[in-house]
């Protein structure tokens, strides 16, 4: 539905032709999304630019949770060689990394930014120039202060990353965290790569940890640019492998957070459901990350009932092994006094940041794309996310337990609805994709919201692509929840929020 300053879509993913999408002067553009944003049922899952030969066109894809749409409008502005803004984060703090990223792409200038410091430091950037060697951290004067870096290399498989503690003595007083190290180009290679089943292969390889989410995400996007059906079974399937994947992180993330407080056992015992799921997705499509299982259009490997009876039968025993265990860890006085009141996050934080997903929730601030914007068969459920108050580490293990139990009861439920289908699409490649058209899709991954977007030329080919990982709201939430704590406590809070690395340097 059009409305005079945004173009509103109902349900999602979703496809519009780019006139469509209103035009609005700069000033009109910031006051609408002021307006919008009073409303603490709106809140923004993507803001960025595409580039045109003549132009920067800004778009601005705000979530309005109470009708369940996505609020559409832009603004444009000639290339010239020098464009200065006033800056949207002075109001909405959440857009601080949004506007990072606009001036460190374009060279786009918010001079009343609070914080306008390069953020990944993409091989593309504007400005060459800038490099991590030169980044401008944070620093505080005091005789009693001192500076502890940890990375960029890190211990084990953890990717680069570098922490800035500023300390008096053992107290945290501020964290910085810069991970711009990579320069993957995953969203150029979007662009540039012809073949759609290479773009699947690379959407499964955002965040490998959350291969499923973002693999859902591009298909959608896919799959509403060429006007693809998705029928009920795969709606059904690719649902259940969402919820396997957030069984597995989420049992995964209990065991590596009873390691950082030394409770062993909790740790083996929960590395091994952990595995019982990840080898019950290798029985499904062969990849225990479930690579290779979405595509657009259909799958390669249909969920049979042999294999529904093999799920069953394993999330059955995880049910009982995982309550058994984690009411071990939530009735023991030594674990209890190492998660209560350590790393909090107040709702009030959360939403000043933007935070999405578990650490929104486990913070207070009911934010859930499987509630709020619901599609597949979340579309036809009454889902209710969990949502915990307390913001602490014991909020976030707690929170970790609940979600598995819940997404436990959900796949059951889900494989129930699919006895008696038993007519899989085969995926779809090479369509033809509606062209000068801009498409969306959102789904709710083991951390949080996924948002892919793109834009499509004249003859159909994608001309810009857009992911937005969790992890890109959320590192602030962990850089917060250490201020005040013991440097000691950096590795629990940082291992339960489990934010990914990748996933934000794409």
């Amino acid at each position: 539905m059009k409305h005079e300053k945004h173009i509103e879509l109902k349900g999602q993913p979703a496809r519009v032709k780019m006139d469509a999408i209103p035009v609005l002067h700069y000033t009109v553009f910031s006051l609408h999304i002021t307006e919008l944003l009073r409303e603490p049922f709106n809140h923004c899952l993507n803001y960025f630019v595409v580039p045109f030969p003549d132009k920067y066109k800004f778009i601005c894809c705000i979530a309005n949770d109470e009708t369940k749409s996505i609020l559409l409008f832009s603004h444009e502005h000639e290339k010239v060689s020098h464009i200065s803004l006033p800056s949207l984060t002075r109001i909405h703090f959440p857009f601080h990394i949004f506007e990072r990223e606009i001036h460190e792409n374009f060279g786009i200038d918010f001079p009343d930014h609070p914080w306008l410091k390069p953020l990944r430091y993409p091989y593309d950037r504007h400005d060459k120039g800038k490099s991590m060697d030169s980044y401008p951290f944070y620093s505080m004067e005091g005789e009693e202060l001192h500076e502890v870096g940890v990375g960029p290399v890190h211990a084990g498989v953890i990717e680069p990353g570098h922490f800035r503690f500023i300390c008096n003595g053992e107290k945290v007083l501020h964290l910085e965290i810069q991970l711009g190290y990579q320069h993957r180009g995953v969203e150029t290679l979007f662009v540039e790569n012809e073949s759609s089943l290479k773009n699947a292969l690379l959407a499964e390889c955002i965040a490998g940890d959350t291969a499923i989410g973002h693999a859902v995400c591009h298909a959608g996007v896919m799959e509403a640019l060429a006007g693809l059906p998705v029928s009920e079974i795969l709606a059904l399937e690719r649902t259940i492998a969402l919820e396997m994947e957030r069984i597995a992180m989420h049992i995964g993330d209990t065991a590596a957070i009873c390691t950082d407080i030394a409770y062993q056992f909790g740790q083996v015992v929960n590395e091994a459901l952990r595995t019982i799921v990840i080898n019950t997705m290798q029985g499904w499509c062969g990849n225990r990350f479930g690579k290779g299982l979405v595509r657009s259009g259909g799958t390669w490997y249909p969920l049979t009932p042999a294999l529904s009876a093999e799920i069953r039968k394993n999330l059955q025993e995880i049910r009982q092994r995982y309550g058994q265990i984690t009411g071990y860890i939530f009735s023991m006085s030594s674990v209890l006094g190492r998660f209560e009141a350590t790393g909090k996050v107040t709702a009030k934080q959360a939403s000043l940041i933007g935070a999405v997903g578990m650490a929104a929730r486990s913070s207070g601030l009911k934010r859930d794309i499987r509630w709020s914007h619901p599609s597949l068969a979340y579309s036809r459920l009454s889902f209710e996310p969990v949502v915990i108050s307390r913001g602490d580490v014991w909020a976030r293990a707690m929170m970790r337990k609940s979600e598995v139990e819940q997404s436990i009861e959900l796949v059951l439920h889900l494989l129930d609805l699919l006895d008696g289908k038993d007519v899989h699409p085969l995926p779809v490649y090479n369509t033809a994709a509606e062209p000068d058209a801009f498409s969306i899709s959102v789904t709710e991954g083991w951390r949080g919201e996924i948002c892919h977007t793109a834009v499509t030329d004249e003859n159909g080919k994608i001309r810009h692509y857009k992911i937005k990982d969790p992890s890109l709201h959320n590192w602030m939430a962990l850089a917060l929840a250490v201020r005040g704590q013991e440097i000691s406590d950096f590795p629990l809070c940082n291992k339960s929020f489990n934010l990914s690395y990748c996933g934000n340097d794409l």
